[in-house]
């Protein structure tokens, strides 16, 4: 399986970066990698991971403006795409066909070959212009998946949340993964021989 993965200037680069780690550990994934000038910024304000540590955790690598990259044409076959954050910037442009740079151009081709593109927006609250955007892109066949919390896994650490995401995206794609399913307490009543 081949994932490009692309990184954004938004908050929450540390999912990106555990997205790598899983995905490095999967010895059927091939991982191509964007990251934006905004998230290297981002990677040094929100965490001591070094840039280089994380261009490590992936196959290939490729500068953002890098337009002739294999992955900017629709003859090169991916499984998917994860924009893991995905700024509004980015988002906007996706939706309205702006391919500037090779992320861009990468989701594009997602999306005109029918190819799974999952976009994981950091922002809180959104405005009715994110929000046409992403329904924009979801009417497109995008995959609109915000890192909302969880409280059903009684999580204890951000670790736990940042892992459910994680866990979700790669269940996106039918690779293994390690969440916890919810269970009503009814069913669990029920096959513990317990009445309500």
């Amino acid at each position: 399986m081949r994932l490009i993965v692309g990184m954004t200037g938004a908050s929450g680069v540390v999912i990106a970066v555990e997205l790598l780690r899983r995905l490095k550990e999967i010895d059927s994934v091939e991982t191509h990698l964007i990251i934006t000038a905004g998230a290297e910024l981002t990677i040094r304000d929100e965490t001591a991971f070094d840039i280089f540590e994380i261009r490590r955790l992936a196959d290939c690598v490729y500068d953002v403006k890098q337009m002739d990259a294999s992955i900017a044409s629709g003859s090169f076959l991916v499984d998917g795409m994860i924009v893991v954050p995905c700024t509004m910037k980015t988002l906007a442009g996706i939706a309205s066909g702006y391919s500037e740079n090779l992320l861009l151009r990468a989701a594009d081709v997602c999306l005109k070959e029918c190819r799974k593109l999952v976009l994981v927006p950091r922002e809180i609250p959104f405005s009715r212009i994110h929000l046409r955007n992403m329904k924009e892109l979801a009417d497109c066949g995008a995959i609109i998946m915000p890192p909302v919390m969880t409280f059903y896994n009684t999580p204890t650490t951000l670790a736990a949340q940042i892992n459910h995401i994680v866990n979700k995206i790669l269940r996106l794609f039918n690779l293994p993964d390690d969440m916890i399913e919810w269970q009503s307490k009814t069913i669990r009543n029920v096959e513990l021989g317990i009445r309500n």
